[in-house]
This record gives C-alpha cells, sequence and structure tokens, in this order.
C-alpha cells in the first residue's frame, strides 16, 4: 500500500470513528499487496482496481469496529480473501479468532497473510459451518461475522448454535434488509436472538446506504 493509499484509507476510516495506527495500516497494506499479487493468478475478489479493494472491502470490513468488544472470540464464516475477519482483527488485536472457509485457495491465501503479518492469534480452518461444526471451539464465539454467505435466516440458523450467550453476530446488508428481517423472524425467536443495533452507513464516493445489523443472544434464564 503506497503512501497515498494510506492517507485515503486513514481519512475514510476516521471519518467512522476509526483511528489507524502506522503499524494497523502496515498490516492492511500486507493483506492488500497480497491480495493484488494473487488475484493476478486466481480470482479472489471481482475487484479490480486497488481503490475498489480499500474501500469496499478493506474500509467496508473494518465499519463495525467501533462497537465491538476488544476482546474475545471471533468466528468469521465464509472468510473468503479474509474480509471482513484480517480488517477486523487488525482493528481489534485482542480478539483470537477462527476463519472458517470451504476454499482450498482461499485458505492457503489466507494462512499466507497471517504469516506475512505475523497474526498469529487466527487459526483457518478449511470447511463448511453446516457440515464441520466440530471443528469449531465447543466452548462458543462471542463475535461471528458473516459478510455475503448466504440469506440472513440462514445465517442466522447456522451461527447462532455457536455463539455464547450475550455475544452478537455481525452481518453485511445492503440498503432494503427489511424484507430479510422479516423473513428471519421465526429463526430469530427461535435462537433467542434480538436485533441489538443497525448501523447505517455510506462508502466514501457511493450513494447507496449499507447497513450492518447486529444480532445479540439473549441468556438462557431471560
Amino acid at each position: 500500500m503506497n503512501g497515498s493509499e494510506q492517507q485515503n484509507l486513514r481519512s475514510w476510516a476516521r471519518d467512522f470513528g476509526i483511528d489507524l495506527s502506522p503499524h494497523q495500516l502496515g498490516l492492511l497494506g500486507i493483506h492488500l499487496d497480497e491480495l493484488w499479487e494473487w488475484n493476478k493468478k486466481t480470482n479472489l475478489t471481482g475487484l479490480s482496481s486497488r481503490k475498489k479493494i480499500i474501500r469496499d472491502l478493506i474500509l467496508d470490513s473494518m465499519i463495525p469496529s467501533v462497537v465491538l468488544p476488544d476482546h474475545g472470540r471471533l468466528l468469521d464464516v465464509g472468510s473468503g480473501a479474509g474480509f471482513p475477519g484480517i480488517p477486523l482483527v487488525i482493528c481489534k488485536p485482542g480478539l483470537t479468532a477462527h476463519f472458517l472457509e470451504p476454499n482450498s485457495k482461499k485458505t492457503s491465501f489466507l494462512k499466507q497473510v497471517i504469516r506475512l503479518t505475523e497474526l498469529r492469534q487466527i487459526n483457518v480452518i478449511r470447511g463448511r459451518i453446516e457440515k464441520n461444526s466440530n471443528l469449531l471451539n465447543p466452548e462458543k464465539y462471542q463475535i461471528i461475522t458473516a459478510r455475503a454467505l448466504a440469506h440472513l435466516s440462514q445465517i442466522l440458523e447456522w451461527c447462532a448454535p455457536h455463539l455464547a450467550a450475550e455475544g452478537v453476530i455481525v452481518n453485511f446488508q445492503g440498503e432494503p434488509f427489511q424484507k430479510s428481517l422479516e423473513d428471519s423472524s421465526e429463526v430469530i425467536r427461535q435462537q433467542r436472538l434480538s436485533l441489538y443495533r443497525t448501523v447505517p452507513y455510506t462508502l466514501p464516493e457511493k450513494d447507496s446506504q449499507r447497513n450492518i445489523l447486529i444480532f445479540k443472544k439473549t441468556s438462557v434464564d431471560q
């Protein structure tokens, strides 16, 4: 990541209440540069410019960090090329993380980025949440993230059983999310979830609004 790219990202992040240190910018730059090189050989993301990757993937992934806890266990389901997991862990270095990803090329990429950034608190697991739940932490997770994985109701059904009491599921949605929320009402009830917070936002130089939905799991005795 060159100087102007770092300046853009730092400025954009500050607009969302995220103050990135030089060390954090360096780690995000390693992720970006490695993704850019891998994309020349294998399609890890459909974005064709570094600026779009910085804005639509890196920045977008960091936005929920301002409302998430600093410590705990994070599960990133369907990590792909590391979004939102890697930027979130860089923003929240006190988290320990499991990245669950079924694609072998993407798991290889994730392991390479982790090696280069020395983010040793991340463990990559090759598998699918609906088939390989036995590979996950039996103590459950305080944060579960899912970005562009499946329909909201399916995400909640898969993820909620692995969520600790008072833990949160973070889901990224476009502007019209009410229908997805209505369609998920029964799963939300069955899994003892509630919509804890909605974070509406618009990425720089874009018109369409996005929303982060944060669901919290209630304690058994509530």
